[in-house]
């Protein structure tokens, strides 16, 4: 029997939820939660984690050197350090503006990489 203890965060409670389950994921028993969303939150987290990524990219701009981006959707957490790395050695030409795609369907996981403020020089 395989155990993992989690904290919830879909809501401001917090629960402590308990897994539990053994070879597969077919008989995953969660216990703590106080509403449906933490025994989703917990089977998501244990099945397939994923995360919205927020980091920033080089600009060509003095005035703003760096540009806040941030993922659309949640993002496999398998893929992250991936998509930080092609980040982190990007510099990209502005302006841009909020919500325009940097990177489209980032290795095919269709999640895009969008800026998240507008910057006119």
């Amino acid at each position: 029997m395989k155990k993992r203890d989690l904290i919830c965060i879909s809501c401001p409670f917090g629960c402590r939820l308990h897994a539990e389950w053994s070879g597969t994921f077919e008989e995953l028993k969660i216990t703590g939660n106080r509403c449906p969303r933490g025994a989703a939150y917990a089977d998501r987290e244990l099945r397939n984690p994923a995360r919205i990524v927020t980091a920033v990219v080089r600009s060509t701009s003095a005035e703003h050197p760096w540009l806040p981006v941030r993922t659309d959707r949640e993002l496999p957490k398998p893929l992250i350090d991936a998509l930080l790395n092609r980040l982190y050695r990007m510099r990209v030409e502005v302006p841009v503006s909020r919500g325009d795609i940097l990177i489209e369907n980032f290795e095919n996981s269709s999640v895009n990489v969008i800026f998240s403020s507008t910057t006119t020089r």
